[in-house]
């Protein structure tokens, strides 16, 4: 089984990475046979501007830009997906958004059919979300978070097009034992991505 892990944070030294790497580890020391690819959005200079070349792709004037062909070509591969992101401003880093708006698009990771039907295509795809935080736990309860995550992220984006999200897991800087804690956790989430599969 193949894993992308796509992290989106400019600093290579960050917490961010950390945890994709320890997920990356955790993944494959669980068996042999499984194998990972780590998508470094910010080092490889992913544009994440939504462009006209992208909008006449979604409308099937065009074929795909170039880059997110080999995006498309990166997820055909995978069975599983991990996001590992920083929370900004309560959602996605802009960079990891604009991955998203670009990559699943119309034709590809779903296809919109006379009447409004919508067929999900990535079914197949399953989801591991990782956000990294530095509000506590009070703040994300009383301001609903988890649940704003869940709309916006499980349902609106993943929802749309057929990908089960399995696990999503908040890491905030006042968790116990942080930040320790919290590459030990990766760990074991690595660990895990296949173990119903195995």
């Amino acid at each position: 089984m193949h894993a992308l892990i796509v992290v989106a944070h400019p600093d290579q030294t960050s917490l961010t990475h950390a945890v994709a790497q320890q997920v990356a580890q955790g993944l494959t020391a669980a068996a042999a046979g499984h194998s990972v690819e780590l998508a470094d959005l910010a080092a490889e200079g992913f544009d994440p501007r939504f462009t006209e070349a992208d909008l006449a792709f979604f409308h099937k004037r065009a074929d795909s830009p170039v880059d997110i062909a080999a995006e498309h070509a990166r997820l055909d591969r995978a069975d599983a997906l991990v996001l590992v992101y920083p929370l900004y401003w309560w959602s996605f880093p802009a960079l990891l958004k604009g991955w998203i708006d670009r990559v699943f698009t119309n034709g590809w990771a779903y296809e919109e059919e006379e009447g409004g039907k919508v067929i999900k295509k990535l079914r197949r795809l399953e989801v591991h979300l990782i956000a990294i935080g530095g509000a506590d736990q009070r703040t994300i309860a009383r301001h609903g978070y988890v649940d704003a995550m869940k709309t916006q992220i499980d349902h609106g984006i993943f929802g749309y097009c057929g990908p089960r999200v399995v696990t999503s897991d908040l890491m905030l800087a006042s968790d116990p034992g942080f930040p320790r804690a919290h590459l030990d956790a990766a760990e074991v989430i690595g660990s895990r991505i296949f173990s119903s599969r195995s």
